[in-house]
């Protein structure tokens, strides 16, 4: 029974030998680097870099580009720390020469700030809406606030009756729907960078119940118009005047035109 075994060792004839495999390109030297441009409300416009395959034949790297989506911290968008709990969503929409045009496609809050507004002894309410923006854009945006102590409270809890929430409900929409549709996108968003559609909501609904922590959590856009790149093109004209360049740090400038790998590329 021994020849058996031996057998089984001369099987792989037919097998090519090893080492013949063809060598991994590094992916890396067929990409190019691109630098993404957040729209002009913002105060630091260039939010980092992204990186296509080069245009090969028929398919263009700017349609690589396109419709790719970053999240970016408001926190790195103005410059302050204190309001990195909303992260804004922005759509790469048009490239110029090595530069990302972007636009808004949404904002989120994160979770972490949502789960530290959220108590006990509170009601929490919620609404949602479509809007549309002067300027063709359809979203949805969702409202967030919970109720507060009156000042003169001794009770523990302050719960909202159901009939409350209803009407506070019904004002959050009215307040968003108002908000929204009177303005264009820009400026839609730059109300949430303002929490101006959040402090109008406390304001109005004082008088039902008054309300803490108030929020537009969120906003997706449904829709979006045709594209047209003047406007796009104005969403970042007014950056480059008031651009903030910041120091200049000394570094290598060996790896700006090529993508140097930073560890040796696997042969």
């Amino acid at each position: 029974h021994h020849s058996s075994t031996v057998m089984a060792l001369g099987k792989n004839k037919r097998r090519p030998k090893k080492g013949s495999k063809k060598k991994i390109v590094d992916p890396f030297t067929r990409k190019d680097w691109y630098e993404v441009k957040a729209p002009g409300i913002f105060k630091v416009t260039n939010i980092g870099k992204t990186f296509v395959n080069q245009t090969t034949g028929k398919i263009l790297a700017s349609d690589g580009l396109k419709g790719r989506v970053f999240r970016v911290s408001l926190g790195d968008l103005n410059k302050d720390e204190a309001r990195a709990y909303r992260t804004i969503n922005l759509i790469a929409e048009d490239v110029q020469g090595r530069e990302v045009l972007t636009n808004f496609y949404g904002m989120n809050f994160t979770s972490d700030m949502l789960k530290s507004l959220v108590r006990k002894w509170q009601t929490t309410i919620e609404a949602f809406t479509d809007v549309k923006t002067t300027d063709g854009y359809s979203l949805r945006l969702f409202a967030l606030g919970f109720t507060k102590k009156r000042s003169n409270q001794r009770k523990l809890t302050s719960y909202a009756q159901s009939s409350q929430v209803r009407q506070i409900r019904a004002k959050m929409v009215e307040i968003m729907q108002r908000e929204a549709s009177t303005t264009d996108l820009k400026n839609l968003f730059q109300k949430f960078v303002a929490e101006s559609i959040g402090k109008e909501i406390e304001k109005e609904t004082e008088g039902i119940y008054p309300l803490q922590n108030v929020y537009v959590i969120k906003a997706k856009i449904l829709k979006r118009p045709k594209f047209d790149p003047y406007k796009l093109a104005d969403l970042h004209a007014e950056s480059a005047q008031t651009e903030d360049v910041g120091e200049e740090v000394g570094a290598p400038k060996s790896d700006a035109d090529g993508y140097t790998p930073e560890h040796a590329p696997v042969v």
